[in-house]
């Protein structure tokens, strides 16, 4: 079983962060690009979290069920109104098969990365288009990775610098993994976490898709279909089952 990383301590003020990622704008282009693949089937999440993304989609009445192995974010998100239509699994969304077939199978905000092998990474592909009905889409949000910004010589990049609030992503270029740390201001002491991932290069990806049986569809610079380019600091792409 893999390490749960987001417990607790994580579950506790994830809905609190101000990330772009809870900016209302961004969910509702989120919403809006996986409504538009659900159509009228039903669409799984992958590392559902507290439901971010779950619950206004299934506002909009595409039909969700999630998969997650941190049962104290899973807590927020049944704590929220309209949860109760999500149906959740606790389980490694790697390998879980969870009962029917579904028209879209999603991981957005880098959780493909949560999963720190090649080979995770690999059955994830796999997993999710053992879920998909023919011509159904896997979708994948994550960040391309920044070695470019690295400073010479270096492997740490900053993402966050404040006065209550520090992060920093370190890189391990050999085995293509990062620690993500964090350092944050709580009642006038200073609390810390470190969490690991793997990054992912997009062609790394396309290959994982058609070992699994999936070709690419579409791939966008964000939800709002900029352009994906060599200025893109992420990438929303789009692979459909054969």
């Amino acid at each position: 079983m893999p390490t749960d990383h987001f417990g607790e301590k994580v579950a506790a003020r994830y809905d609190e962060s101000s990330g772009e990622q809870f900016d209302s704008a961004v969910i509702a282009a989120t919403v809006d690009f996986l409504a538009g693949l659900a159509g009228d089937g039903t669409a799984l999440e992958l590392g559902i979290g507290t439901g971010r993304i779950a619950v206004p989609l299934a506002q909009r009445g595409v039909r969700v069920h999630g998969i997650d192995l941190s049962e104290a974010m899973v807590v927020r998100l049944r704590a929220k109104p309209g949860a109760e239509e999500i149906q959740v699994t606790i389980a490694d969304f790697a390998t879980t098969r969870v009962d029917g077939e579904f028209s879209l199978v999603y991981l957005v905000f880098n959780t493909i990365e949560n999963l720190t092998t090649q080979d995770a990474q690999v059955a994830c592909f796999q997993n999710a288009a053992a879920h998909l009905v023919p011509g159904g889409c896997f979708l994948v949000e994550v960040e391309v990775p920044q070695l470019q910004r690295l400073p010479p010589g270096e492997t740490a990049r900053p993402f966050h610098v404040s006065p209550e609030r520090l992060g920093f992503d370190d890189y391990d270029v050999v085995r293509q993994g990062l620690v993500s740390h964090h350092h944050w201001l709580e009642d006038g002491r200073w609390q810390a976490l470190a969490m690991p991932f793997r990054y992912v290069w997009p062609a790394e990806l396309d290959l994982m898709a058609r070992l699994a049986g999936m070709t690419l569809r579409e791939r966008f610079g964000d939800w709002n279909r900029e352009p994906f380019t060599a200025d893109s600091t992420k990438h929303v792409s789009v692979w459909q089952k054969n």
